[in-house]
């Protein structure tokens, strides 16, 4: 009886939890997306000033391209939501 009443409460403590957080948080993409555009942007610059340089190789090239490849996408998604948002 003791174990079905404790088992009981931790479900509904839990289910109660679990629906706290989801009113908080908004499904979709995090709100990192100051950070995603900074961190573009830098590495963007930074491959750009590089590039210039004599220490330039196609594996430096490649580990930039690496690095803002997935940034790239990140961007993309946020400018999409945005601009669907406001449509």
């Amino acid at each position: 009886m003791l174990l079905s009443s404790m088992s009981s409460s931790m479900i509904s403590s839990s289910a109660a939890a679990s629906s706290a957080i989801s009113m908080i948080t908004t499904p979709g993409l995090p709100h990192y997306g100051a950070a995603v555009v900074v961190g573009l942007i830098a590495l963007l610059s930074l491959k750009e000033v590089l590039s210039a340089s004599e220490k330039w190789n196609k594996y430096l090239n490649n580990s930039f391209n690496l690095a803002i490849f997935p940034l790239l996408l990140s961007f993309a998604a946020i400018v999409y939501f945005k601009v669907n948002a406001i449509i």
